[in-house]
C-alpha cells in the first residue's frame, strides 16, 4: 500500500508536529514504527477497558492490562526522548546560509500572463533581496516560474525565465528553481539547480504525481476518453525513482509537494548520500489546514532522515526545520515573504535510512506465527 500513489493514512501523522519524542521512533523504522507504537499502547488501554466493563468483579485482568499499557506508553516516549535529546553537533564546515522566497501567487492567475508577470517580479525582487543578505543559495516553490526551463527560453529576455536568468548572471548566487522541464515530448514538474555562473547543474523531476490532478490513472484506457476532452498535446509525466540531485552546495534530498507523504522516497535519497532536505510546494488551492498538514509531514521526514529541512511554498507554510523536528522559522499563510537562515549538511544514517521499514515485515511474520500456533496446535 505504501508503494501506491495514495499513501496518506498512517496514524503516525496524528502526532506531528507536536509530539516530537514519539516521532523519533521514525528513525528506527519509519512512520510505521510510530503507528505501531500508537496501536500497541492504545490497544492495551482498550483491552483494559473491555476487561473492566465485561467483568468488574475481576479487577486483576484490568489492572494487569492497564499497568502494561502505561508502562509501554512511558517506555516508548522515553526511548523517543533519548533520541530527541541527542546533540546535533553542527560545525561551521558543514554550514551554509540559504534563502527562501514565498511568492504568494494565487492559482487562479498563476498560469496566465498576469500571474507569470507577478511571479517574475516577486521572485526577481526576492532573489535580489536575499543576494544582498549574503545567502549562499536560494530555494523557490514548486513551479515558481510555470514555464519551460530550456536553453532557448533562458537566453530570451522577453520570457519569464530569461528575465530571472539575467538576475542570476548579475548576482552569481546559486538558485533552486521550481519550473517545468521537457522530456520526450512531455512536461515534467521539476526543480532545477543553477550555479552562480548560470549553468543548470542538476534537474529533479517529480516522481509521485497527484492522481487525476497531474496524471490520469490507467491512462491506456481512460486516457483515450480524457484526451478527447483536453486541448493539450502534451502531458505531465513522472520522473525516474532513482534520481540524484547534486547542487553547488551538496547533494540534496528533494520532495515536490505531494511527495512529502511518501517516507520511502526521502529514505532512498538519504541512503544515496543526500545531506539536507528540500521541499518545494504549491498549496494555494487548498484550505489552510492542508498546508499545516503538509508541514507536519515534512517535520516527520526531517526526523526520519536526520536532516535539516528547507521548505519553500507558494502561499505558506514555508519553514526551516532542524533534524529533531523543531520548526525554527515558519512563514505566514497567503503572504509574500523572504527569509534567510543557516542550515547544515549532515551525513548521519539512521536505522531507518540504513534498513528501511524492517518492523512491518517482522510484525507480520510474528503475527502469522502466532496465528499458526494458535489454530494449528
Amino acid at each position: 500500500w505504501s508503494a501506491s500513489p495514495l499513501w496518506w493514512p498512517p496514524l503516525a501523522y496524528t502526532q506531528s508536529p507536536h509530539n516530537l519524542a514519539i516521532l523519533h521512533l521514525g528513525q528506527l523504522s519509519g512512520p510505521n514504527a510510530v503507528t505501531a507504537a500508537i496501536v500497541a499502547a492504545n490497544g492495551l488501554f482498550a483491552e483494559g477497558g473491555i476487561a473492566w466493563f465485561q467483568n468488574r468483579q475481576d479487577r486483576s485482568t484490568f489492572q494487569r492490562t492497564f499497568i502494561s499499557a502505561i508502562a509501554l506508553f512511558l517506555s516508548l516516549h522515553s526511548l523517543g526522548w533519548i533520541l530527541y535529546n541527542r546533540p546535533l553537533e553542527n560545525s561551521e564546515s558543514t554550514a551554509f546560509k540559504v534563502g527562501i522566497i514565498q511568492g504568494n501567487i494565487p492559482n487562479e492567475i498563476k498560469l496566465y500572463p498576469g500571474g507569470i508577470e507577478r511571479a517574475l517580479e516577486g521572485y526577481v525582487r526576492g532573489y535580489d533581496r536575499l543576494s544582498e543578505a549574503g545567502v549562499e543559495a536560494i530555494l523557490t516553490p514548486e513551479t515558481a516560474l510555470p514555464v519551460l526551463w530550456t536553453p532557448e527560453n533562458l537566453l530570451d529576455e522577453t520570457t519569464a525565465v530569461g528575465h530571472f536568468y539575467r538576475s542570476i548572471l548579475e548576482r552569481n548566487i546559486p538558485v533552486l528553481v521550481g519550473t517545468f522541464g521537457w522530456e520526450k515530448g512531455n512536461f515534467t514538474n521539476s526543480l532545477v539547480a543553477v550555479n552562480g555562473q548560470g549553468k543548470t547543474v542538476s534537474r529533479y523531476d517529480k516522481v509521485k504525481l497527484v492522481p487525476l490532478g497531474e496524471y490520469i490513472p490507467f491512462e491506456s484506457f481512460l486516457g483515450k476518453f480524457i484526451d478527447r476532452l483536453s486541448p493539450l498535446d502534451a502531458h505531465l509525466i513522472p520522473g525516474k525513482p532513482g534520481q540524484i540531485f547534486d547542487t553547488p552546495f551538496g547533494r540534496a534530498i528533494v520532495g515536490i509537494c505531494y511527495e512529502s507523504a511518501f517516507s520511502e522516497h526521502f529514505r532512498r535519497q538519504a541512503a544515496a548520500g543526500g545531506e539536507f532536505l528540500l521541499s518545494a510546494s504549491n498549496n494555494a488551492h487548498y484550505a489552510e489546514s492542508m498546508p499545516a498538514q503538509h508541514h507536519a509531514q515534512d517535520v516527520m521526514r526531517a526526523i526520519e532522515t536526520d536532516r535539516w529541512a528547507i521548505r519553500a511554498t507558494n502561499t505558506g507554510y514555508s519553514a526551516i526545520v532542524d533534524p529533531h523536528g523543531r520548526t525554527l522559522w515558519k512563514s505566514g499563510i497567503k503572504t509574500y515573504e523572504t527569509h534567510a537562515d543557516t542550515v547544515y549538511r549532515r551525513q548521519t544514517r539512521t536505522l531507518y535510512v540504513r534498513g528501511g521499514d524492517w518492523l512491518t515485515p517482522l510484525l507480520l511474520g510474528l503475527g502469522i506465527a502466532w496465528a499458526i500456533g494458535r489454530f494449528c496446535w
